[in-house]
């Protein structure tokens, strides 16, 4: 993974990564209540089918209806690629997602999300993200 700008602290390089293993863990269990822990009450969300979703309410809502029993057959990996910080307190995560079957390892798809992270009270969350399918070329 590539990390570029000024670096805050290791801790926070460590924070962010934590913050991605939650939302991978919380999307293959499918616990809503995670993976909205790790936004801002005022996050953006974007479906990777573009959907906006406006505040953690609205996330909520929208989470708690298509997350339960979406892993059943398939399931999703997050992997970093690329965190560029921007300021000690503003940082933007490129994330490699691929969809995997859960009868065997066969690749079904990939995802390029792009979360925008602010850290507030010593906190990094997501302020905003967008979960993109990629196209094959």
């Amino acid at each position: 993974m590539d990390i570029i700008g000024t670096i805050p602290g290791q801790d926070d390089v460590a924070q962010i990564l934590a913050l991605l293993t939650t939302v991978d863990r919380a999307q293959r269990t499918e616990d809503a209540d995670a993976f909205l822990g790790v936004f801002r009450e005022d996050g953006l969300w974007v479906t990777g089918h573009g959907k906006r979703l406006y505040g953690r309410d609205t996330i909520g809502e929208f989470t708690r209806k298509v997350l339960p029993g979406a892993t059943a057959e398939t399931y999703a990996t997050y992997e970093a690629d690329h965190l560029l910080f921007v300021r000690p307190d503003i940082a933007v995560l490129n994330v490699n997602q691929t969809y995997l079957r859960r009868d065997g390892d066969k690749v079904l798809d990939h995802g390029s999300p792009v979360y925008f992270l602010a850290k507030d009270d010593g906190v990094w969350r997501i302020a905003a993200a967008q979960n993109t399918v990629v196209v094959a070329e």
